[in-house]
């Protein structure tokens, strides 16, 4: 075999300012590794520098969703396979140590045992379309709606404390009421004074708090729009709104086929039992990793179709008469939701999913 026939994989260990790179070849044996700056030129030159060591049949980053986001979408528009790695567990770590060379040279071997085993499950989320601009959107409403109700917290642990003639104003206003009344105070006097100086910092607390309404209201108008682009037929699902839709979405990313089936979408929203048997004893625990933030979302689902949608009312009092708790009839039906949610993210059309198809089993 010639140099330029030879067929090399490359691992890369990203960093913040720099990202450090490794190549070795079909049986394993480092090639070389080399550091490159984290800038849209260094992302060039290190695709073009594992190149030059043979054709180049993968690439496994570590960290696509962070450090090496850019990097991911780099190497993918130029063709290139990435596949999405783990860092070392800590045993390994023990056993080799730890350096940029190391964990590259782990990372490019660990794309090279996907490939040649034909199942490179780690395929990083693409991140260039209508999905990763919800994301981002998401972000920032998020920590707006966190802001808001940490300014609610604080205005009542004042109004808690603060001098009666203070909060006998406001005793037994609604939050919007409260909200604006505080808004409207004037203040004078001495700021060293306590009344005075709650008076102010309410008034700035109830100021802040409209502020974020208009900034999460902004957010959720340029949102749903998105949304409903992004996804059509996941919001006509029973229960599903333009929140949940928006954070599975992101969970699933803009390649929603990365995902190989419902079942890996289940094992991504948490919602998959895990193998628990040993010996004689056969049984299922509940699955407490993937994306948290998904499994809230279909934990939102399920309370709102348990309490109006006919077939999961109907569902719950069968499944409670053969002696299910509330609880283990929860799980089934997120694992029942997050079927339908998977064939919605993954389907072409709107009306592809039937109702006899939404019919949780028994």
């Amino acid at each position: 075999m010639t140099h330029d026939e030879l067929e090399v994989t490359g691992g890369v260990d990203t960093h913040g300012l720099t990202h450090h790179a490794a190549v070795i070849d079909a049986v394993g044996r480092r090639l070389a590794d080399r550091e490159f700056p984290a800038t849209v030129g260094g992302y060039r030159d290190l695709l073009k520098w594992m190149r030059v060591h043979g054709t180049l049949t993968a690439v496994g980053v570590e960290g696509t969703g962070a450090y090496g986001a850019e990097l991911a979408r780099v190497m993918t528009a130029a063709g290139v396979t990435v596949v999405e790695v783990d860092r070392p567990d800590r045993k390994i770590r023990r056993m080799r140590g730890k350096s940029d060379p190391i964990d590259a040279y782990a990372a490019a071997t660990a794309a090279a045992t996907a490939v040649l085993a034909g199942r490179a499950t780690g395929v990083p989320k693409s991140r260039d379309g209508v999905v990763e601009a919800i994301r981002v959107l998401r972000v920032a409403r998020r920590s707006a709606v966190k802001a808001r109700t940490q300014a609610m917290n604080q205005i009542r642990g004042l109004l808690v404390s603060a001098p009666a003639r203070v909060r006998e104003q406001v005793t037994g206003l609604n939050r919007a009421t409260l909200i604006g009344a505080l808004a409207r105070l004037r203040p004078a006097g001495d700021l060293s004074d306590p009344p005075t100086a709650t008076r102010a910092a309410l008034r700035r607390l109830a100021r802040r708090h409209q502020a974020l309404d208009i900034e999460i209201t902004e957010l959720d108008t340029e949102l749903g729009p998105l949304v409903q682009r992004a996804a059509p037929a996941l919001l006509e699902l029973f229960g599903v709104g333009t929140e949940t839709a928006g954070q599975l979405l992101a969970s699933a990313g803009d390649n929603a086929e990365r995902m190989r089936s419902e079942a890996a979408f289940a094992h991504l929203a948490g919602v998959a039992p895990i193998p628990a048997s040993s010996g004689r004893t056969r049984r299922h625990r509940l699955n407490r990793g993937g994306d948290r933030a998904a499994n809230n979302a279909l934990h939102t689902i399920v309370p709102v179709r348990m309490r109006h949608d006919p077939r999961t009312r109907a569902y719950v009092q069968r499944r409670t008469t053969q002696g299910l708790s509330k609880k283990e009839i929860m799980r089934c039906l997120k694992r029942f939701v997050a079927r339908e949610i998977y064939r919605a993210l993954t389907s072409t059309s709107t009306g592809s999913t039937t109702q006899n198809d939404l019919a949780p089993a028994a």
